[in-house]
């Protein structure tokens, strides 16, 4: 018999619903806010976790936060309670690695759905192999963790097949990846190198949809999605790729929310980034936009340096390369950025370019 840990605040609730739970043939343990739940996760594991956001002395993203950090509770099944029904309640649950999400108030056929759902995918996999091999919530992609990663993936996914494709596949500067239209075949990972992913328009204006580095996935979207790729795929640098087949990587989602968690945390946060690169291009000022795209890509090389075309980043922020010229220029005549012989751009002063109001 299955036991299920209730967190709510709400008497009236909690007590509704531990009751239907009861009768269904759960064994049903009850807490009042986030800390006494943890508390009595960690002193009897359950089987799957209920769980209310706003709850005084610890919410609910803190519960699950806390549950992802603790080896005895990460690979429980998560699903969250909310009277909320907003967006970024709905995709913050996600990203921490909720495995659902149900509004309140929801009819007793929908929580007794969801709950069924997660524990059959559970059980699927083996509920106790699941917990002692549940992928991290987090890995450091670009130190060896792509083979931990994997490592785990396997296991949990009995999917041999991933540990035979981890052959490095050398791509030359400049050569496509894959091509706006394709169907997909694999899921691709980036072991060296940089590749950008763009969008033609029917005039050959490119906008550059997305910038990868080394210890990143990408061309998932049109797996997730089932759908042809929406853009192409080019390496910005010699670089070395790792194939993880279609069919491997979809059983594996199925196989384990932990895996799909990992991938909803790369789509909200790639979808984030288009929505904001959208709005910018909108409403925002060329120098505003310039200064917002040198200051994400300042953090990401180890040394500060920028290394992008003045093509490829003019098609980055979505304006003309003379444009884009005209505002380094002046940027630099200001001291905020400085550029090398090679062509790369340093950001000198961050929280001045930052403050500045366009």
């Amino acid at each position: 018999m299955e036991t299920i840990l209730l967190i709510e605040d709400n008497d009236a609730i909690r007590e509704n619903t531990a009751e239907i739970l009861e009768l269904t043939g759960y064994t049903v343990h009850t807490a009042e806010n986030g800390k006494i739940g943890v508390e009595k996760a960690l002193a009897n594991q359950p089987d799957l976790v209920i769980c209310d956001i706003m709850m005084p002395v610890l919410d609910g993203y803190g519960v699950l936060h806390i549950f992802n950090k603790n080896p005895q509770l990460s690979g429980i099944p998560f699903i969250f309670l909310s009277a909320k029904i907003e967006r970024t309640d709905f995709r913050k649950g996600m990203e921490l690695g909720a495995d659902d999400y149900l509004t309140k108030p929801f009819d007793e056929s929908e929580l007794l759905t969801a709950i069924e759902g997660r524990l059959n995918r559970f059980r699927n996999v083996g509920g106790a192999a699941l917990r002692a091999s549940h992928p991290k919530p987090d890995y450091n992609l670009g130190q060896d963790g792509l083979n931990q990663f994997l490592d785990d993936a396997r296991r949990v996914g009995s999917l041999q097949s991933l540990s035979a494709e981890r052959k490095l596949h050398a791509v030359r500067k400049k050569q496509y990846v894959y091509l706006e239209g394709d169907e997909p075949s694999r899921l691709y990972f980036l072991q060296s190198g940089k590749v950008k992913t763009v969008r033609t328009n029917a005039d050959g204006k490119q906008l550059i949809t997305g910038l990868y580095n080394p210890g990143d996935f990408f061309g998932y979207f049109a797996l997730l999605e089932n759908s042809d790729y929406g853009d192409s795929a080019v390496t910005l640098e010699d670089a070395e790729l790792v194939y993880i087949p279609k069919d491997d990587f979809q059983r594996l989602l199925l196989a384990s929310p932990a895996v799909s968690g990992q991938f909803v945390k790369l789509l909200a946060g790639r979808v984030g980034e288009r929505e904001a690169q959208l709005l910018g291009m909108a409403y925002n000022s060329l120098r505003r936009r310039v200064a917002d795209t040198l200051l994400r890509l300042h953090g990401q090389p180890p040394d500060g340096l920028i290394q992008l075309s003045r093509d490829d980043l003019a098609n980055l922020i979505g304006t003309a390369t003379e444009s884009l010229i005209r505002t380094l220029s002046e940027f630099k005549q200001d001291g905020l950025v400085e550029m090398t012989s090679g062509g790369g751009i340093r950001v000198l002063q961050p929280e001045k370019l930052r403050r500045a109001n366009w």
